[in-house]
């Protein structure tokens, strides 16, 4: 494989990734998937990081974001909801651990 195909491959695996990210967060589901209205957010949080109030938007930040891989690892189940865009109940083959009404992870099972 050449050095550029193993850089595009890297490149899209880590799009995927914060894509991921936006998905665990439940943006889309509470955006109806509004671009313009994601991007907006995203451009917010730009602006914050760039003020004199940066780092305690980044502790903050982390902190929450910590917290919920931490919710995701005790629970053993992903932070993402169960619906998909479709609005469609995802089949249990599908991997993704069911939410509660607040959107926080439940175990498989409980």
């Amino acid at each position: 494989m050449r050095a550029w195909q193993v850089e595009r491959r890297k490149r899209t695996r880590h799009l995927i990734e914060l894509g991921g990210l936006v998905v665990k967060a439940r943006v889309v589901d509470l955006t109806g998937d509004d671009r313009a209205i994601i991007l907006g957010a995203l451009l917010g949080m730009a602006d914050k990081l760039k003020s004199n109030q940066a780092e305690q938007a980044r502790a903050l930040w982390a902190a929450k974001g910590m917290e919920a891989f931490a919710v995701e690892r005790a629970t053993d189940a992903p932070t993402i909801s169960q619906e998909t865009p479709q609005g469609r109940a995802c089949p249990p083959s599908c991997g993704l651990a069911p939410v509660n009404r607040r959107g926080v992870p439940t175990p498989i099972g409980a």
